[in-house]
């Protein structure tokens, strides 16, 4: 058995811009800022530590409750941006993920930076929900770094089922998905379609470095491989 996590912006799927229009409305809704994340690079992040440093850009404090709200305003304002022509799935996803659940050695998972409701939101976006056990995110903890322990939790209590860190295979595209799963031994397949190129994901730790997933059974060659 091995736990597939998949990260979602840039991995799964394009919002088409939605998140950075929904936190934009978000701080023009609570803190009277307008275009407040330009310029700041959101990849890989996050939610709740992208939501700081937007604050933190702007010198605003983040106690006082103030990233809660903020991020109750966001989901709001996503439930009706993620309805946008500009969004696609990524290469290859609508037929890994079909394959994928066919094969009872594979269990598969999130790991995000999403909030657990703002995966919710995108995700039925494209109906495919459902083709994730469970996994962890940006609600969980706002490091990244700290969520594999947590997915691995969730597995267990779902599965009923022991796993181990070193069967657990990230799927990601940016090196920040690579860096959150090589200090538990854990194994990272980076895909070029998101903001990095293959060049900048070759330069990192990743075990395999893919421009897309289209060519299905050379992702489960690699799958197998690993």
């Amino acid at each position: 058995m091995k736990f597939l996590l998949f990260d979602i912006d840039g991995t799964l799927m394009s919002a088409g811009g939605a998140g950075t229009r929904s936190l934009d409305a978000a701080f023009r809704e609570i803190l009277s800022i307008d275009n407040a994340f330009h310029g700041v690079n959101m990849a890989g992040k996050t939610d709740p530590l992208i939501v700081k440093e937007g604050l933190a850009k702007h010198g605003v404090p983040n106690n006082n409750g103030i990233v809660p709200q903020v991020l109750e305003s966001y989901l709001a304002h996503l439930r009706t941006e993620i309805h946008s022509d500009k969004k696609h799935l990524k290469p290859g996803i609508p037929e890994a993920l079909d394959v994928l659940k066919d094969m009872p050695e594979y269990t598969i998972g999130l790991l995000t930076g999403n909030l657990e409701a703002g995966a919710h939101i995108k995700l039925e976006a494209f109906g495919i929900y459902d083709f994730f056990l469970c996994g962890a995110f940006g609600s969980d903890h706002e490091d990244r770094n700290l969520l594999l322990p947590i997915a691995v939790q969730r597995f267990r209590e779902k599965k009923q089922q022991e796993i181990v860190f070193s069967k657990c295979v990230i799927i990601g595209d940016t090196p920040r998905d690579v860096a959150c799963c090589k200090p538990y031994g854990a194994a990272c397949i980076a895909v070029a379609t998101g903001p990095y190129a293959r060049a900048e994901l070759e330069k990192t730790e990743a075990d395999v470095v893919m421009d897309d997933l289209r060519d299905t059974a050379r992702f489960l060659n690699a799958l197998e491989r690993l």
